[in-house]
């Protein structure tokens, strides 16, 4: 038993229930919508709190909401709508980025013979709260490698969330192009740092049919975050069919389940939703569980995957 912080107070870690453990509730370009007609923060809540509410009605209790410092990220908006909907919202703190730091951190910190200020940062954000909030903290760390792969800056947010990791046993997400096995070079420097794998999410790895490159990751001692379900990148039909060659292969035990979907997400023009019909916070339900059974995972092995693996993920975090 474990107390996990969530955007409405703590919770036992037993209560968490089924757990999607890559979600979003906003994804927005801030200045973009501060500066333009687009953004109605009433009808975006309103619409928000709908499509939750139906999540929770279809048998789901927590998501893990991975919006951070690069993705729109704001706290108070969360509070409002966890008011308003029986689900567990945990909250992250880190730095998303493929490339370049924000400019806030260019000339700050390292570069100037100072301390990296993101440490504090995060820190602060899981140990005391999110400025902006009665004392919401932070329950999970996030950052980024895609394709550019670990640029200079990539690598001081990796290193700057491994350092606050190692401070608080908050555990970490990183966002990750399985294509460049770019899990392999997170590896490489979160070894360095002192992380141990278990503590820790490969997002993204559903992206990859790799079972092979997927298990080595695993053995490591990773979770492996099938979590973009929904998204066309990959046919359905292959980001179940991994999924079940990884359960047949024994690794149930390391794999965790989402969509990566949004409520509202600005970076598609809104005629691009024909292109990803089942991005959304029910397809798991009405579709991809159906499918992984008559693949021939077992409910056993499901509620492994949504239940038993989030909540071991969220206990096991002292410091160290």
């Amino acid at each position: 038993m474990t107390n996990v912080p969530t955007a409405a107070g703590s919770v036992d870690s037993t209560t968490l229930g089924r757990t999607l453990m890559h979600e979003h509730v906003f994804v927005i370009t801030t200045e973009v919508q501060q500066n333009h007609d687009e953004w109605d923060e009433d009808e975006r809540v309103v619409d928000a709190v709908e499509k939750l509410r139906a999540l929770k009605a279809a048998g789901f209790d927590t998501i893990v909401d991975l919006t951070v410092i690069g993705l729109g990220r704001y706290i108070p908006r969360i509070v409002r709508i966890a008011e308003q909907v029986d689900i567990n919202f945990i909250v992250a703190t880190g730095v998303y980025t493929y490339d370049s730091v924000p400019a806030y951190f260019r000339f700050r910190g390292p570069l100037v013979g100072r301390p990296e200020p993101m440490v504090d940062m995060f820190v602060r954000d899981i140990t005391e709260g999110v400025p902006g909030t009665d004392g919401v903290r932070a329950g999970v760390l996030k950052c980024a490698i895609d394709r550019e792969g670990m640029t200079r800056d990539v690598e001081r947010v990796l290193r700057a969330v491994a350092a606050a990791h190692r401070q608080t046993g908050a555990p970490i997400t990183v966002h990750t192009h399985p294509e460049s096995k770019s899990g392999l070079d997170v590896h490489r420097v979160l070894s360095e740092e002192g992380v141990d794998p278990q503590r820790v999410v490969l997002g993204h790895s559903g992206d990859s049919t790799d079972a092979d490159h997927l298990a080595e990751l695993a053995d490591f001692g990773y979770l492996l975050g099938m979590d973009r379900f929904g998204v066309d990148l990959v046919p359905f039909e292959a980001r179940v069919g991994i999924v079940v060659e990884m359960a047949r292969r024994g690794y149930a035990e390391q794999m965790v389940l989402a969509h990566d979907a949004a409520c509202y997400f600005d970076w598609l023009d809104p005629e691009a939703a024909m292109f990803t019909p089942n991005w959304h916070y029910l397809h798991i339900t009405n579709d991809v569980l159906p499918a992984l059974r008559k693949g021939g995972v077992t409910d056993e092995q499901i509620e492994t995957m949504l239940v038993a693996n989030p909540r071991r993920y969220f206990e096991n975090v002292g410091a160290y």
